[in-house]
């Protein structure tokens, strides 16, 4: 078949480029294996309700973004009582209680949108045949792999744009036209558009799509079919923004995967004329179906959304009622602390703040984020090598490096070790490695698969606990009254600013585990998926200084005690070991004593969840983290379903059972300044929160789009892009399976993150008013956001520019 002759002038192909420039960025990014964060892979579309959003990604993408009736069923009667059924009815007309309850029972009869590729198949024998869909998402992803993997020779010329390269690749390539048993196939690619603007031009054309709501649906449910790489390159999108640059490849990749639609409709119309005009019938009628197939769905999610906030809803009741319970003012109110520990808002944080608590009432914790307010990155001394220690959301404006002397001995020692350790973590090259370096590596890979060692980080490992640093920006490094004004900032965020314990300790947080790709998602999720132990390096260094003290006095009128001595550490959140990064001061044996109880007593807590039965807890979770087949070596943020603002003796007295972020925070000290502290948390903590809970909350309604499936089958892509599932299909995203499901049943519940702020009222307005990231997160039921008032009683949801008080055992 020749193609007709079609105008692909700039006016008619730039309308349909910007749309799907437009459609590309409903599309998260996610990160590189090695920076493995979470994130809400809905994030771009949270200027949309909720419920809207989840029920077009269910038709277009075939997405649950909630639990089954079974889940729901199960729990109505249980967790789900009949008041908080009720209370989720409340306020809308479209759901009545009894078609809520027939849901539960009845079963999904909805139309199923059909991309051309899904349509063909339908009427194909796929006993005999190779899928079309699987092999469409096979090829490109395998295609993907080899453009973006670094290093990795290509065919073609690296230089050329994404489509081009792809273009150019597949006319050569004969073997799918054998592989599918479809002669003639590679005509049609050797036929397509030279340009990925001319090619969508001209098979909206060819397909007649020609509305832009059908064609940004159409667009957009392409770009789900191979949602791990179009989320791959819009992380690269961000990034390009990040540095100020506006590269965008996804339109590329979206004419990639509209060229296949292209192909296979030409292909069908050239070798069998009678089928070609059944499927463009079909094809014509479900594009005209489209929106009556959207409002099916958003009807259908409609109903499950209630029963999704009455679960909420069963968790906020019980929340409340602890909330509401008068704290208890601390026992050493007014005394100086024995020891202050500052924790990273983790939930995996909240169990040890608990057990350290409960040590002696002479201690203090505190809460806050996990970069400890530090927008650096880290550059080993004498290499090229850096990477970012603070969240993905943002850009580090400083950097530090090691001070030191020997730095070219340093620098070999650096690159030595990370040749070795990139080598040795290359799956084809593990034999090579053990032949390469020797019989006796070959004995200490068995001796740490039998007896265990403690995984060490090839990068943090570079530093000793003598280790100063250089903290500088682009005009060099910074002075002394430079640094005082960098951590004055972090101390009254901190709300630590007036009371100063002889030890104050700086607890960032990592994780231990062994032949893990996803280990650093176990890591700080919010610093690009490092470990905090930079960070409190870092800052326990500069607040320790002697001159830093002096302009923090002088200036700032933060004064720290001359026998304040600031330690860094580090929580590993596998074993639960509080791990000093320098010496304790003498005579701090107590300390010592408290955080080895505090983290017996936590692992003793953990292990209910993991399983642990073994009378020897302690030996056990060692042995997990060290474990080279262990899948489950800890549970990291599974179950996490609120963030909670406010005073530590809010909440010091709940067990809020490792499921809630923890951020200090005194209004009070905020209100002269306008509340600063206060917009940053709910501009950058309270986001960073919504992406855990919501990656979590994905990665269990459907692990097959937004989860990254069985880990045992994984396959890293690239040295760090990502993983397959196999060797085959899209590039996986979001969490494995056993990660959320312990084999019997989900360890995490899907719920919205419940975000509670102890501030004035008008305060969160304001802030909310001036942010449309804030206000569409609240608005659009991305999350709840409540108000805790200084009467422990009065508890209030903010919802649409508007107060509502939550009435004891009910919500609004």
């Amino acid at each position: 078949m020749t193609a007709p002759a079609l105008d692909t002038s700039p006016d008619l192909t730039q309308p349909v480029h910007d749309l799907a420039v437009e459609v590309g960025r409903r599309i998260a990014p996610t990160w590189p294996l090695d920076q493995f964060i979470a994130v809400n892979p809905w994030w771009e579309m949270r200027d949309r309700p909720y419920a809207d959003v989840a029920a077009q990604v269910a038709l277009l993408g075939h997405a649950n973004g909630h639990m089954p009736r079974s889940w729901f069923r199960e729990r109505y009667g249980q967790s789900i009582q009949t008041q908080h059924l009720s209370a989720a009815l409340a306020g809308q007309d479209e759901v009545t209680e009894q078609r809520a309850l027939d849901w539960l029972n009845g079963a999904d009869t909805l139309p199923s949108w059909q991309n051309f590729s899904d349509q063909l198949d339908s009427s194909r024998d796929l006993t005999r045949h190779v899928s079309w869909h699987d092999e469409v998402v096979q090829q490109i992803s395998q295609f993907c792999a080899n453009f973006y993997a670094a290093g990795t020779p290509m065919p073609t010329d690296q230089a050329l744009p994404l489509y081009e390269a792809w273009l150019d690749t597949v006319r050569h390539d004969r073997g799918i036209e054998i592989m599918m048993g479809e002669r003639g196939l590679h005509r049609q690619f050797a036929a397509l558009p030279d340009s990925a603007g001319e090619l969508l031009a001209i098979a909206v054309a060819e397909l007649a799509i020609d509305a832009p709501t059908p064609q940004a649906d159409y667009f957009h449910a392409l770009l789900l079919d191979i949602n791990g790489w179009a989320s791959w390159v819009s992380y690269q999108r961000w990034q390009s923004q990040l540095n100020g640059g506006s590269d965008d490849s996804l339109p590329d990749l979206l004419a990639i995967r509209l060229a296949w639609e292209l192909a296979l409709w030409r292909h069908v119309h050239a070798t069998s004329p009678d089928e070609a005009a059944t499927q463009r019938r079909a094809w014509r009628e479900q594009l005209a179906r489209l929106p009556e197939f959207l409002d099916a769905y958003r009807s259908a999610t409609q109903v499950a959304m209630v029963w999704q906030r009455a679960a909420e809803i069963a968790y906020q009741s019980g929340l409340h009622h602890a909330l509401r319970q008068t704290p208890a003012a601390p026992s050493n109110d007014g005394e100086r602390p024995a020891l202050q520990a500052v924790f990273c808002i983790d939930v995996r944080s909240e169990v040890y703040r608990r057990a350290l608590e409960a040590q002696d009432p002479s201690i203090q914790t505190l809460g806050f984020a996990g970069f400890f307010g530090l927008p650096i990155d880290y550059q080993q001394s004498g290499t090229e090598y850096r990477r970012s220690q603070m969240p993905g959301l943002i850009q580090p404006t400083l950097s530090v490096r090691e001070a030191v002397s020997d730095a070219d001995d340093r620098a070999a020692q650096h690159n030595r070790r990370a040749r070795w350790s990139a080598l040795s973590k290359k799956a084809p090259a593990a034999f090579g490695y053990v032949e390469s370096v020797g019989l006796s590596y070959a004995f200490k890979l068995l001796r740490e698969a039998v007896a265990g060692s403690p995984p060490r980080h090839p990068v943090n490992t570079c530093c000793s606990s003598k280790d100063s640093f250089v903290v500088e920006s682009t005009d060099g490094p910074l002075d002394a009254h430079a640094q005082a004004e960098l951590v004055s900032g972090v101390l009254g965020a901190m709300t630590l600013t007036q009371t100063f314990a002889p030890v104050v300790m700086v607890v960032g947080h990592g994780s231990s585990t062994r032949n893990n790709p996803h280990a650093a998602g176990l890591d700080c999720g919010a610093c690009c998926g490092q470990t905090g132990e930079i960070n409190v390096r870092v800052l326990a260094q500069v607040l320790n200084d002697a001159q830093v003290r002096y302009a923090l006095a002088e200036t700032h009128g933060i004064t720290i005690p001359s026998d304040t001595h600031f330690v860094p550490a580090l929580h590993d959140t596998t074993t639960d070991d509080i791990h000093c990064l320098t010496e304790l001061p003498q005579g701090t044996d107590t300390i010592t004593r408290w955080l080895n109880s505090a983290s017996a007593q936590t692992r003793q807590e953990r292990a209910r969840k993991l399983g642990i039965t073994e009378s020897s807890v302690e030996k056990a979770i060692r042995s997990r983290s060290r474990d080279w087949s262990q899948t489950r070596p800890e549970w990291g943020l599974a179950n996490n379903a609120a963030f909670i603002v406010a005073p530590r003796s809010r909440c010091k007295d709940i067990d809020l059972e490792g499921r809630s972020f923890l951020h200090d925070y005194q209004w009070q000290e905020d209100e002269k300044a306008g509340y600063p502290v206060l917009e940053l948390i709910m501009t950058a903590p309270m986001v960073v929160t919504n992406w855990i809970n919501t990656q979590y909350n994905l990665s269990v309604t459907d692990n097959t789009l937004y989860g990254c499936g069985n880990k045992v089958l994984h396959n890293v892509v690239g040295g760090n892009l990502g993983v397959f599932e196999g060797n085959a299909g899209d590039l996986r995203i979001g969490l494995s399976m056993q990660s959320i499901h312990n084999g019997e049943r989900w360890m995490h519940d899907p719920l919205r993150l419940s975000v509670y702020i102890a501030a004035p009222a008008e305060a969160i307005a304001y802030i909310a008013a001036r942010h449309d990231v804030v206000r569409q997160l609240i608005d659009n039921d991305w999350l709840y956001l409540f108000r805790l008032d200084d009467d422990p009683t009065v508890i209030e949801r903010f919802y649409k520019g508007q107060w509502s008080a939550v009435a004891d055992g009910d919500n609004p």
